[in-house]
């Protein structure tokens, strides 16, 4: 059916089908086409993400892919009812280990430089909004449940450790305040090409393919990728992460020194529950019994782990080889008793 859509949207004849983990895929003329569902998003959305692709791949990103129009110009087609956009990869296969870290600063410095100004995609300044937000509606189902019998142990749960979140969600918040009012930002710090959640597996490997795929983007401050490349690492092994996360920011630095206030940004969207927040809105929104079932296991697995991640927050600065005294970066005292 895809390679049907292909020849008739956009006049391109593919030879075979290739499944990567995160991507329908079609291969010809030593391209690699990627179907993308553009769930959500506006012809405005897509014009401006194309653009600083665009712009990206001008400045020497590989792995950029490309927005092919369709053969009447559009970026976004419709086929039997669904919509789709397709991007096309001329793409050499990347079996070496690549240093994330330095790619990842590489990526944010050419981002910087985007010419134009965003709008879209822009979450510039707008984390204490999001936050405070996300917070106020959580605490109006809290408040909804408290004088009920809890429905079953994931609510049970949520009752009971909602004003523990609420307590560090309000620490996060305060602590982004302190930041923007205490600390100046320099060049580094303005705005770049970031990504809704970057993680060790958002550029690959798909089948050993390298994509940065632009529907993943939010023009942010750098500190975002960082944080939550951060908190998945962390969560993904809380036994092992020191050496990676050591290493990663080694990395990260050689390329892009982080500032102050990159630091500071940084350490709030750590202290900010997003691991929480994620797992109890998933809960409320989902219809299916068994991924409530894994979602009360990991609220339950969460809530195990608080004080770990208490002392993860307490060590972070030292751990990631930040220069404490030198750049005078304040830690949260209740942290060390």
């Amino acid at each position: 059916m895809l390679q049907k859509m292909l020849e008739n949207q956009y006049g391109i004849t593919v030879e075979e089908y290739v499944k990567l983990d995160a991507y329908d895929a079609l291969r010809g003329n030593g391209w690699l086409y990627l179907i993308s569902n553009p769930a959500g998003k506006e012809e405005a959305d897509i014009t401006e993400l194309e653009k600083i692709a665009e712009h990206l791949r001008n400045y020497g990103d590989q792995n950029v892919p490309i927005f092919l129009p369709s053969k009447d110009g559009q970026l976004i087609t419709t086929w039997e009812e669904n919509k789709y956009c397709v991007f096309a990869s001329r793409q050499v296969e990347e079996v070496r280990k690549i240093k994330l870290g330095r790619k990842l600063a590489k990526f944010h410095e050419r981002g910087r430089m985007v010419p134009f100004q965003i709008e879209r995609s822009s979450r510039i300044g707008q984390w204490k909004t999001l936050w405070e937000k996300r917070l106020e509606q959580m605490e109006k189902v809290w408040n909804g449940l408290l004088f009920q019998t809890p429905e079953d142990e994931f609510e049970r749960m949520f009752i009971d450790s909602f004003p523990y979140y609420l307590g560090l969600t309000e620490n996060a918040i305060q602590y982004l305040v302190d930041t923007e009012l205490d600390d100046e930002p320099v060049e580094t710090d303005s705005g770049t090409v970031c990504h809704e959640r970057f993680t060790n597996k958002t550029w690959g490997p798909h089948n050993q393919y390298m994509i940065k795929n632009p529907f993943d983007w939010v023009f942010d401050h750098r500190s975002r990728d960082l944080a939550e490349w951060t908190r998945e690492r962390y969560f993904r092994n809380i036994r092992t992460y020191d050496v990676e996360l050591r290493q990663f920011f080694e990395e990260y630095q050689s390329i892009a020194p982080l500032s102050a206030f990159s630091w500071r940004l940084l350490y709030s969207r750590l202290v900010f529950p997003l691991h929480y927040y994620d797992c109890i809105e998933s809960y409320y929104i989902t219809r299916s019994e068994q991924e409530k079932k894994v979602l009360e296991e990991r609220l339950s697995k969460i809530l195990r782990q608080s004080s770990e991640y208490e002392r993860f927050l307490a060590g972070f600065f030292q751990l990631s080889g930040a220069p404490i005294k030198r750049l005078n970066l304040p830690q949260l005292e209740w942290l060390f008793p």
